[in-house]
């Protein structure tokens, strides 16, 4: 099969640093390749693929200082329509643009939405274009969306099963691991950690429309024994700063559509405590792969509770339902779906309805 995917330009492909959904963009890649399939993947020049790159932006546009991505986007974009007729499938990353411009190619291309959909604002596209295919990431992801939308799947992340190893001793701290904002919760990660008397290590990058809530609310939370700020770190640091924790806290205060590092997490056989919202009960297996809770209390206990959890039964939770491997997987079958006559796709539906 032929298949384009076309990344954001934000990070490249992977990410250097913090990046989750180019990073996700990067194992399917690799993947799909490694199946024997011809792809071709539209990102920033600085990417590192198998797949044939089309380079649109020199590096990734957030390192590069590139504040507004949409006419970088649009470029890119311009560039995947003039090569369509190369290609089976034209997989977006990129959330709405393509919408407008692809709306006569909607049977070959399918959009991956990896982003929150319960923010009335980006509402009218999808209702202005609802045969546009579409994949989310989980159930929950979807839930807010209006009636009558073309849903090919949902189809969850998935990571190679090398690139964080198995850990089976882990460690005596707390983790955070992501961005510091309000709805990643990072005060609430210090309170726990502040009530269990556990320390806690924040490994996290801080955008400059969050600087206000970090400069306000979490610096004057850092000056504790039990708390190290660590920073924004890379995928090679990720390893050890992942297997060697006692748990992962993911404290969110919003409807998270998936959360990749609580996969993360796993794969090196971290137990993952998290707040019962968005995909958090899609993802994690309470009791198995760790906690869902919904208090500041409940992750205090959650927490003397984690060390009880077998780090080979979370691997081995990953290994059942998060691998790049099962995820191309899915993806192939949802590109079989969007490819196959409309018949076919109606015979389908009935038979699973």
């Amino acid at each position: 099969m032929r298949i384009a995917q076309i990344a954001p330009l934000a990070e490249s492909v992977p990410p250097k640093l913090y990046g989750g959904t180019e990073r996700v963009v990067s194992w399917l890649t690799e993947e799909l390749v490694a199946r024997g399939h011809e792809v071709t993947l539209f990102a920033s020049g600085d990417s590192k693929t198998s797949a044939e790159l089309v380079p649109c932006a020199p590096r990734g546009l957030r390192l590069a200082g590139v504040r507004d991505h949409t006419a970088s986007h649009l470029v890119m974009l311009d560039e995947v329509r003039q090569r369509a007729d190369e290609f089976d499938v034209l997989h977006f990353h990129v959330d709405l643009l393509q919408h407008v411009l692809f709306r006569d190619m909607a049977h070959k291309c399918l959009t991956t939405l990896h982003g929150r959909l319960d923010l009335p604002d980006i509402q009218p596209v999808f209702r202005v274009f609802p045969e546009m295919p579409l994949v989310s990431i989980s159930d929950s992801q979807r839930a807010p969306m209006p009636p009558g939308l073309n849903w090919l799947a949902t189809v969850y992340h998935g990571l190679p099963p090398s690139l964080l190893p198995f850990n089976p001793r882990g460690g005596d701290y707390l983790a955070f691991l992501g961005r510091i904002s309000p709805e990643k919760g990072p005060d609430r990660a210090i309170e726990i950690a502040k009530r269990a008397g556990i320390p806690l290590k924040i490994a996290a990058k801080v955008d400059r429309a969050d600087l206000s809530y970090f400069e306000e609310r979490v610096k004057p939370l850092l000056d504790h024994p039990l708390i190290e700020f660590i920073g924004e770190i890379n995928e090679r640091e990720k390893r050890d700063f992942l297997g060697n924790a006692l748990a992962l806290l993911f404290p969110i205060d919003w409807p998270e559509p998936f959360g990749l590092v609580m996969i993360e997490a796993m794969s090196v056989g971290t137990p993952v405590i998290a707040w019962r919202r968005g995909s958090v009960p899609e993802i994690v297996a309470d009791g198995v792969s760790g906690f869902i809770v919904n208090s500041i209390e409940a992750a205090v206990a959650a927490v003397e509770r984690a060390p009880l959890l077998d780090r080979g039964a979370v691997r081995a939770y990953f290994e059942a339902r998060f691998t790049a491997s099962r995820m191309a997987k899915d993806y192939l079958d949802a590109y079989e779906r969007l490819l196959a006559p409309p018949k076919s796709r109606l015979i389908e539906e009935l038979e699973v309805a």
